[in-house]
């Protein structure tokens, strides 16, 4: 059985503003779900921290909305990214490969690499 988890802070921005440039305009509840797909189900993401991330991008100039319709016709906020977050995306994409590679450079260590 799995288990799932918290989406670890400060990672979801980078998800979301992966997932819309991926999969073009979506509304938060595709984007949440869409995003638990990706990690396997492994991952939850509910309204209390999609919601607050999702301003915050959208205060920042990386994502921009527009109200419309949803799949089964409800009125649902399509977010879409913008130039400025495809440069952020790119940007913190490549922080995150850095800080990847640095952990696994610890894992990857034996002790007497490290003396």
């Amino acid at each position: 059985m799995k288990h799932k988890t918290d989406v670890p802070q400060g990672t979801l921005a980078l998800m979301v503003l992966r997932t819309l440039d991926v999969l073009g305009p979506l509304h938060g509840y595709g984007m949440a779900r869409r995003i638990e797909q990706i990690s396997g189900d492994l991952l939850a993401v509910n309204q209390g921290t999609l919601y607050p991330v999702l301003l915050k991008l959208e205060h920042e100039g990386a994502i921009a909305s527009e109200w419309g319709a949803s799949d089964n016709n409800r009125r649902a906020r399509f977010y879409r990214l913008t130039r400025a977050g495809r440069t952020q995306l790119e940007a913190e994409t490549r922080g995150w490969n850095q800080t990847a590679a640095i952990i696994e450079r610890f894992f990857a260590a034996k002790a007497e690499d490290l003396s």
